[in-house]
């Protein structure tokens, strides 16, 4: 897989929140997740599509 082509698109990230509380995500480029502060969750990125899915998200520490 060429990096073209695990890019996320940035204006999509401007248009998705978060799934539980509608929210603005934060992007973490490094880590390739959307960062929910108000849920307190990291939904991943992968293969340049975020996964929008509560169950996959990852629980962030406080």
């Amino acid at each position: 897989m060429n990096e073209k082509s695990s890019k996320t698109d940035p204006k999509l990230l401007e248009l998705l929140v978060c799934p539980i509380t509608k929210s603005r995500l934060v992007y973490d480029a490094e880590a390739q997740e959307l960062i929910s502060e108000s849920a307190k969750l990291a939904f991943p990125i992968r293969e340049g599509i975020p996964v929008m899915i509560a169950s996959e998200a990852r629980e962030l520490e406080d």
